[in-house]
């Protein structure tokens, strides 16, 4: 256990280190019964979703705006800059300095995000190895893989790590190159540096979900409205800025989509009909880490179901705390 865990158990051994989490894909409706609980359950949101990280990108991320921020406190939102990274293990260590100083002041943090790793990652408590990224051994990975294939470059991490190959997609050539740097920079295989040690948090998830369909015509509208609210012009702010498309945030659903368009190669019309259709996918990605079957995540039909009847089920799961 690290010094910062035996302090984060110290500080809450209490009947209140309660933990609400509110997961579900893009445009279902999260950020309304984020403010909704929050407002009514003195408590406060945690972002969870990686593409709200990034300053300046706020459109094409559907970001709280400034009058929500201001209704309810929000953490986690607007900490880095587009060329900056932030990992998953930097990530799993704020979440858990802003969850726990939400907790011993009196409120219920509330991990509200469309990003299945980085909420699996709080909420299980998963040991990241806390290697910083190698640019120079990257580079030298992905063009291995560009010239002789990623099956062969899975391979070589079957050589020195055959639990991790057995785990990762050899198409997956990110998490491949991942698990090779931990390999080569510590001496020792990523899957022995891996595991969960769950925080010390009573935790209430909650998911909501709808009929696909739907969904698709919610997020289609939601696209069509950041257009019309200058998403064109906050992609192009970024490229005048010197931000290039191969940064992760500049890849990212929204904004490489613009690319061709940007390039001469493509119109806004296209450009709007590929984001739609990204979008769809992603969400599709998205409920393959949110299962309506998990039992862990207690699902609420957004179409169906009122945010007072959702709060009313969290304050009885509160109440069983206190009784």
């Amino acid at each position: 256990m690290t010094a910062s865990s035996r302090k984060r158990e110290a500080n809450l051994q209490s009947p209140i280190s309660n933990l609400l989490t509110l997961v579900g894909p893009t445009a279902v409706g999260k950020t309304a019964l984020s403010l909704h609980l929050a407002e009514a359950l003195d408590g406060e949101i945690v972002s969870a979703d990686s593409r709200l990280f990034y300053r300046g990108m706020d459109i094409g991320t559907a970001k709280s705006t400034a009058e929500e921020r201001a209704r309810v406190p929000h953490h986690l939102i607007d900490i880095a800059d587009p060329d900056e990274a932030v990992g998953l293990a930097e990530f799993q260590d704020q979440a858990y300095a802003v969850i726990d100083d939400a907790l011993i002041r009196g409120k219920l943090p509330l991990l509200v995000g469309g990003t299945g790793q980085y909420v699996r990652a709080v909420v299980q408590g998963w040991r990241i190895p806390r290697v910083p990224p190698d640019a120079g051994l990257r580079a030298e990975l992905e063009a291995e893989a560009e010239r002789e294939g990623h099956e062969a470059l899975h391979r070589q991490l079957a050589c020195l790590d055959p639990t991790a190959a057995k785990r990762i997609d050899p198409r997956n050539v990110r998490r491949v190159i991942r698990a090779l740097e931990v390999c080569t920079i510590t001496g020792r295989p990523i899957s022995e540096q891996q595991g969960k040690r769950p925080p010390p948090y009573r935790i209430k998830q909650i998911g909501l979900t709808m009929e696909r369909e739907a969904l698709y015509a919610r997020a289609d509208a939601r696209i069509e409205a950041m257009v019309a609210a200058g998403l064109e012009e906050e992609v192009r702010g970024l490229v005048d800025a010197g931000y290039g498309w191969d940064l992760p945030a500049m890849s990212g659903l929204g904004y490489v989509q613009f690319k061709p368009y940007f390039e001469g190669e493509a119109t806004l019309e296209e450009v709007v009909e590929e984001i739609k259709r990204a979008t769809r996918r992603f969400i599709r990605h998205q409920y393959n880490w949110f299962r309506p079957s998990d039992p862990a995540i207690q699902w609420f039909d957004a179409a169906e179901t009122s945010p007072a009847a959702i709060e009313s089920v969290v304050k009885t799961w509160l109440d069983e705390n206190t009784l």
